[in-house]
């Protein structure tokens, strides 16, 4: 691999470029979006106007601008531009961009940017090599990434870098991109002079979904098929926008950040008592092709941790819903996923029976092995019982109440631990009016007959 190229705004524009790439922006007043970054008085633009970069890590979805920014940053403060993408590259790459990076620091007295697009996929010992050079300053590093930072590189190279969240655009700002697209004639579609609507402007901004790339494309491949079919001047009417947006591609990763954000928005929907938001994550998460049986899975799990026995028939609801996708299949057993979901969402709420549980696992860790007591041990043969297994054991069932009031089950250690405390809340009050009356009767100050 030829070492990393320069970076240079300079050249002309080649014929046959898309017209995403001919019209990436050159300086930070073309930039659109990411106001909160680039903003008047915002820290990455206050040290871009004082030429005083740092290393940093741009997270965001496609589209997003991070290598025109990358771009942006190393020309406005007068960095020269080394690129490598982690795709393509490995160690051998790595040290060609530093020696570069030396070379142009000592000979040509100017420091260097290492912008490394996708730099999520370098394992660990590859991102370790840009630890000398980051530290003794003979690069400023500038990764880009779609993965959480957190999750995908070492602490090591993230400590040493400032991580900044561009987010995807809105429809305002794709919208302005585009109508400067087309009155734009050296870089853009000016010469075509396009004539196109305010709604069918709007129609392809929102069917790019927040990604400036995208919206480019459609816009050039909306204008090509309206110039084809006849003479004259480019009209591009809504019946040609429909057609390019067609079957519009929503962004999501089932794999990473955006699957674990969406399942957690469904979670906190459902525990939340809103129905609404229960149905909108949920569909959102099979519209991006997540795995049903992933859901259906949460689902079950949900109905026990935050419903629990102020309901209990909200697990077997959402078995029945999981059955119900195993039988029907996409998408007609979708419906019962969606069922289930707005059930678990109006249903009265406890995570009692959860909180016993993990109390009751802390304790199992904290206690070790504490033995059984010998009453309420199986004594099958004769040596356990002449060992003393299953004696003084009372059958609840011969007492008043069902009920043996004096006898205990756990170990002795552990007499007085109060693990499930049940709510107000749905049937789990009336369990509550049960356990707090076995309990009085346990103290012998309640009716023994209960």
């Amino acid at each position: 691999m030829s070492e990393p190229d320069l970076f240079s705004a300079a050249g002309g524009e080649e014929p046959g470029r898309p017209l995403a790439d001919r019209l990436r922006p050159r300086t930070l007043e073309e930039f659109v979006g990411q106001a909160h970054l680039l903003g008047p008085g915002m820290p990455l633009r206050r040290a871009i106007e004082a030429d005083r970069l740092h290393s940093m890590i741009f997270w965001g979805p496609p589209g997003t601008g991070k290598t025109t920014l990358a771009r942006i940053v190393a020309e406005r403060t007068g960095y020269a531009f080394l690129q490598i993408s982690a795709v393509f590259s490995g160690v051998k790459d790595i040290r060609a961009a530093i020696v570069q990076a030396r070379r142009e620091r000592d000979e040509q007295g100017r420091p260097a940017v290492l912008f490394v697009d996708e730099v999520h996929r370098f394992n660990k010992s590859q991102l370790d090599g840009f630890l000398p050079a980051v530290e003794d300053g003979t690069v400023t590093l500038i990764g880009a990434t779609t993965e959480n930072p957190s999750f995908e590189l070492n602490a090591a190279l993230l400590s040493r870098c400032r991580v900044y969240v561009l987010k995807a655009l809105e429809v305002g700002d794709l919208r302005r991109m585009l109508e400067r697209a087309l009155g734009d004639r050296e870089r853009g579609l000016g010469e075509l002079e396009v004539r196109m609507g305010e709604e069918e402007l709007e129609l392809l901004a929102a069917a790019a979904d927040g990604d400036a790339r995208r919206a480019l494309t459609l816009l050039e491949l909306a204008v090509e098929t309206a110039r084809s079919a006849g003479e004259g001047p480019v009209q591009v009417d809504r019946e040609t926008v429909e057609a390019v947006a067609g079957g519009r591609v929503r962004r999501y990763d089932k794999a990473g950040d955006q699957h674990y954000d969406l399942i957690s928005a469904l979670h906190k929907s459902i525990r939340g008592s809103d129905p609404d938001g229960a149905v909108y994550w949920l569909t959102r998460m099979l519209d991006g092709g997540d795995d049903p049986l992933y859901i259906a899975r949460r689902l079950v799990r949900i109905a026990s941790e935050d419903v629990g026995n102020a309901d209990p028939r909200a697990l077997q609801v959402t078995l029945n819903a999981r059955d119900a996708y195993d039988f029907l299949g996409t998408p007609e057993g979708e419906l019962a996923l969606a069922q289930a979901a707005i059930y678990l969402a109006v249903a009265p709420k406890s995570n009692a029976a959860y909180r016993a549980f993990n109390e009751a696992a802390a304790e199992v860790e904290a206690s070790g092995s504490l033995e059984v007591p010998h009453h309420i041990r199986n004594a099958p043969t004769r040596l356990m019982k002449e060992l003393g297994y299953g004696a003084g054991y009372q059958y609840d069932h011969d007492h008043a109440g069902g009920v043996a009031p004096e006898q205990a089950f756990l170990p002795e250690e552990l007499a007085d631990r109060i693990y499930y405390r049940p709510t107000e809340r749905g049937l789990e009050g009336r369990i509550r009016e049960r356990v707090e009356e076995l309990q009085r009767k346990r103290r012998g100050d309640g009716d023994q007959s209960v």
